[in-house]
């Protein structure tokens, strides 16, 4: 009971590791969410690199990234009425957003072993259908957290609304794209009958 009473200190202190948490658990989540839905997977054939790598890139690149782009729109509009509410979550619409989904793609392609070039063309072949879905969803749910949600919470309540964001992009990213080409490997088989 101490530990968890220091973990709540601690991430009072530093609110932004608040936000790492939350994104290191819940981003895991939703890539489990997708390949129980999506993949058909069960417990026995889960991809748990897979959830390990979300983990990752949410706790440490997510996490701060959404930490420091909620501190700057409470500068820039620090009221929360409807209003500077939706002037935030416009904002992150065309200021933020982009950057996320070009930087989950490019960096996720890169933790799956591809190159650079790789990478480009997922973010190439697959921004476009991601960001057209984001700019329905994320404008609501921002909105209402910055209006509704308070200050310190406001991350954590993000990183939910994320965790169904992220079983999307995760359907997106490994989603075969009908133009490109995927090689699979030629398996020759071999029968032989004796008398």
């Amino acid at each position: 009971m101490k530990m968890f009473r220091q973990l709540i200190e601690f991430t009072s202190r530093y609110k932004v590791v608040r936000g790492m948490l939350s994104y290191g658990t819940l981003w895991p989540c939703g890539c489990l969410i997708e390949q129980t839905i999506i993949e058909k997977r069960t417990y026995h054939d889960y991809d748990w690199m897979k959830c390990l790598r979300f983990s990752l890139f949410g706790a440490l690149f997510m996490g701060p990234t959404i930490y420091v782009w909620i501190r700057l729109a409470g500068i820039m509009w620090p009221r929360t009425d409807i209003r500077s509410s939706l002037c935030k979550a416009l904002t992150e619409q065309v200021a933020y957003d982009p950057f996320a989904i070009s930087s989950f793609l490019f960096f996720m392609n890169l933790m799956d072993g591809g190159s650079f070039q790789q990478a480009k063309k997922e973010v190439s072949d697959k921004f476009l259908e991601a960001y057209k879905v984001g700019i329905i969803y994320w404008p609501c749910v921002q909105t209402v957290n910055f209006a509704f949600v308070s200050p310190k919470n406001q991350v954590v309540f993000t990183s939910f609304f994320s965790m169904c964001w992220t079983t999307f992009l995760t359907y997106v990213k490994y989603l075969e794209i009908p133009h490109v080409e995927f090689e699979h490997p030629s398996v020759d088989l071999h029968y032989h009958l004796t008398h």
